[in-house]
Formats: C-alpha cells, sequence, structure tokens
C-alpha cells in the first residue's frame, strides 16, 4: 500500500467507527471538497480542522448505522495521491429513511497525513433520504 492508500483505507475505518482516531490522520490545514453538495445545500469546500470537525461531527449526529461497503482503492504512481470506490448504507435519523450512496473519493497526503480529499456522491440519493429537494444551482461554466 501507498502512504495515501493506507489514509484512505484507515478514513474508511475509523471516520465513523472511532472519529478520535480520524482526527489523528488528518491534517491541520486539510481541505475537504464536495463537489456536488451545493445541490442539496451543504458547502462545496470544508477548510481546516474545525470546520471539518464540525461537518463530521454533524453528518455523524445525522445518521445511525453508517457503514462503507466494499471499498476499491486504487493508489497511484505518485504514492501521495489514491482514490477509492465505495458504496455506503445509513438511516437518517430525521426522516426515518434509509440513505444509499456510492462515492469516489480522491485523496491527497502530506506529512503522513490527509491534505486535500475531492469527495464525489450522487446528491440525488441524499436528497431523497434527507427528504430534501435538489436546488437548481448556477452553472460552474
Amino acid at each position: 500500500m501507498s502512504i495515501a492508500s493506507d489514509l484512505l483505507a484507515r478514513h474508511i475505518q475509523t471516520l465513523v467507527a472511532d472519529p478520535v482516531q480520524w482526527q489523528k490522520i488528518i491534517a491541520d490545514d486539510m481541505v475537504w471538497e464536495l463537489a456536488y453538495a451545493p445541490a442539496i445545500g451543504h458547502p462545496s469546500r470544508l477548510t481546516g480542522r474545525d470546520e471539518i470537525t464540525r461537518h463530521v461531527t454533524w453528518f455523524l449526529s445525522a445518521v445511525e448505522n453508517f457503514r462503507f461497503i466494499e471499498p476499491r482503492i486504487s493508489a497511484f504512481a505518485n504514492p501521495l495521491e489514491a482514490v477509492v470506490q465505495v458504496k455506503a448504507e445509513a438511516l437518517i435519523k430525521p426522516t426515518g429513511r434509509v440513505y444509499r450512496q456510492e462515492y469516489v473519493m480522491f485523496l491527497l497526503a502530506k506529512d503522513g497525513k490527509i491534505a486535500h480529499m475531492r469527495e464525489y456522491f450522487d446528491p440525488t440519493r441524499a436528497a431523497k433520504s434527507m427528504n430534501e429537494s435538489i436546488l437548481d444551482l448556477e452553472p460552474w461554466f
């Protein structure tokens, strides 16, 4: 395993199961991009430990029995970069609906920690489980 692929594996293992351990693998100045999150009213970018941990704390309080399923981690030629394709499932507490999602996450490591992550997911699945509408956003181009 490369540095980045090991960090992705640890991210998947600890984000929900052991958030204290998870915080040890993120850089203080980490950037987490959530490309499609604005479609459901969430930020597209989280910057720094405080902002990221607040978002993760909110997420973990809104779900029950969240679990990642069948992660497929691929290392790049650069050992500081990796990608994962992974499914996830949880119960959304406020709605009582099941949340099923597929994620793709790109990770960049620096100094043995997660420095940058870019996450893709289907916002329609998230909106349905949260009983929310997809927002009509301006085109990015």
